[in-house]
């Protein structure tokens, strides 16, 4: 088993939807860009405590970051085939700019804004003509 931490920072390319479950657990979803030249989304999940905050104080524009684990999830597309989508289950999150300066972090951030995501080596496969040096 691997595990993906991540911590990405970008632009709410959607504003977030809460639902529920079968328990009446929170759960928000939404969209972030994470590469303001083209189109990278990836898909963000939110539950309980965060689910509630990030509904309240993030919204379509702003610019924040989050932090959690990557996982991958398999949905069923609109024309009934099974497609494996990339998405981060939120630990924490800081909105950077827009309506709210908020955070969900117990610890302190700074301003900074960094883009990193840890994964095992043996996941990455990479050529030796990639390498850069």
């Amino acid at each position: 088993m691997s595990i993906a931490k991540a911590v990405l920072s970008g632009t709410v390319y959607r504003n977030p939807e809460k639902r529920f479950t079968g328990n009446n657990i929170p759960v928000t979803t939404f969209t972030l860009n994470i590469d303001e030249k083209e189109q990278s989304l990836i898909r963000i999940v939110a539950r309980g405590n965060n689910a509630e905050a990030i509904e309240q104080a993030v919204s379509k524009g702003d610019k924040i970051v989050v932090d959690g684990r990557l996982q991958i999830t398999s949905i069923q597309g609109e024309d009934g085939s099974d497609k494996k989508v990339m998405e981060l289950d939120l630990s924490s999150f800081e909105v950077l700019s827009g309506s709210a300066s908020v955070s969900s972090s117990s610890s302190s951030k700074s301003d900074e804004v960094v883009k990193f995501a840890e994964v095992e080596m043996d996941d990455v496969l990479i050529g030796e003509e990639e390498i850069p040096f």
